[in-house]
């Protein structure tokens, strides 16, 4: 009991000094999860075991970090490494594409195809963000549109904060719709043994239904602000020409090739077997290497603040995991559901949805698991109402806050350190309501397709 109470008083600490942004968040983190590792794994709980499990550094050299076959998957207890790792190399080799000029020769692309127009922009790469998420993971995606936007931004002289949040928002909601998207979907996907066309025929539906209401949202919410600090008057002759962008073609080519390795890997990881912590080594191995004598330059550009932001934040949610916390959750809604399908259904996705925007949602999801299976029984229509319930809420549900989802903390870190940092107020401000709409939309659309047929 002890320890549950020091581990859930470390976490809302850490999430008010997160919130007041007095302290930078890495330090945060890492203080709180030091704080974990001594009063929760040391004094209170007595337990090394708690303390390795949560540092998971053994299961780094084991075979299935880096290649899995069959059902079997990347741990998401205590620090994700596998995260931490492919972030990482996916942050090489943005930085390596930047260098050759390949994000400001998309952004000058894209912006001349639209006539140079913020809000028919505004909306593309909102659109953008959902379909690539679909089949590449959505931190690489918002790696990718952060770094165009912030450059377009200057050259058109708008604010780019608008656009990054909205991008955020829909690359989450873009990785609900298949199993590779976003972890949970991942866990979901091999423990129940559901393959990527069947989250695409079920998730991906409701997703594409609550993405034309989330364009129409952003758009009514930003519109004004985009319109206001836009320039009217801007000389279209001294924006560059798209070709002038790339610094050296051979560079370009080069990066362009590393990119699409990389989106066809993502793609068939769960067919290949190569996990994303393989994916993210070798692709930052191949951009270094490419890169000669510039892979030193590429490695000091990387953002280890968000890289330690994510070892610290890894470690306090291992905290309330080992003490059992996330399970009591879990429990706490079969209790109450009662066994009506309506009522599991509403439960599960509205209280993922709420721990999923504090809490990272692969450990939530890893811990859902069994209890919707034990919900369930051999009700196999049941089963998959409660898997596609999980999935939207755990996946949308982090788009509500900047910590509860990786994609979220990669775009606010990159608007920060190119001189747009995102308080939690203005973020939270426009992505919570959005939030709500999503879930409220996906439990009425999972109520009419799945919960009429079910049998209890």
């Amino acid at each position: 009991m002890a320890a549950q109470i020091i581990a859930v008083a470390i976490f809302v600490v850490m999430f008010i000094l997160m919130v007041t942004e007095k302290i930078e968040k890495q330090w945060v983190t890492l203080g709180s999860g030091a704080l974990t590792m001594i009063l929760v794994f040391g004094v209170a709980m007595h337990s090394s075991s708690a303390f390795w499990e949560t540092l998971n550094v053994k299961n780094i050299i084991t075979k299935d970090f880096w290649m899995v076959s069959g059902e079997g998957g990347e741990s998401s207890t205590g620090i994700n490494w596998a995260t931490i790792i492919f972030l990482g190399g996916m942050m090489v080799m943005v930085e390596g594409m930047a260098k050759a000029g390949f994000f400001r020769w998309l952004c000058l692309k894209l912006a001349k195809l639209v006539n140079y127009k913020p809000i028919p922009l505004f909306i593309t790469f909102m659109i953008m963000s959902a379909v690539l998420s679909m089949f590449i993971d959505s931190i690489t995606v918002i790696l990718f549109l952060a770094a165009v936007t912030v450059e377009l931004a200057r050259l058109l002289k708008i604010d780019p904060v608008p656009m990054i949040l909205s991008e955020v928002f829909c690359a989450n909601l873009g990785g609900s719709a298949t199993m590779c998207g976003d972890p949970p979907n991942i866990i979901i996907g091999t423990g129940l043994g559901y393959s990527f066309f069947d989250f695409l025929t079920n998730t991906g539906l409701v997703a594409g239904i609550c993405l034309v209401f989330i364009v129409l949202y952003f758009y009514l919410v930003f519109r004004k602000e985009i319109v206001a600090k836009c320039d009217g008057n801007i000389d279209v002759s001294s924006i560059p020409d798209p070709k002038e962008a790339i610094t050296n073609k051979k560079d370009f080519i080069i990066s362009c090739i590393i990119f699409a390795c990389a989106v066809v890997l993502l793609v068939s990881h769960s067919a290949t077997g190569l996990t994303v912590a393989f994916i993210g080594t070798v692709i930052a191995i191949i951009t270094l290497i490419c890169a000669g004598k510039s892979a030193l330059e590429l490695l000091k550009k990387v953002d280890y603040k968000t890289l330690l932001f994510f070892i610290g934040l890894f470690i306090v949610v291992g905290g309330l995991e080992q003490t059992g916390i996330l399970e009591t959750i879990a429990s706490f809604i079969g209790r109450i559901s009662g066994g009506n399908i309506y009522v599991m259904v509403a439960v599960i996705i509205w209280i993922s949805a709420v721990a999923s925007a504090f809490v990272d949602n692969i450990p939530f999801a890893a811990t859902m698991l069994p209890i919707i299976k034990s919900l369930a029984g051999t009700n196999d229509p049941m089963l998959s109402a409660l898997a596609w319930t999980l999935s939207m809420g755990t996946d949308i549900g982090g788009s509500a806050t900047p910590i509860g989802a990786s994609a979220n903390v990669v775009g606010t870190s990159i608007a920060a350190k190119n001189g747009h940092p995102i308080g939690w107020g203005r973020y939270c401000k426009t992505a919570a309501p959005a939030t709500v709409i999503v879930i409220t939309v996906s439990m009425l659309y999972i109520f009419v397709r799945y919960c009429g047929g079910v049998e209890m």
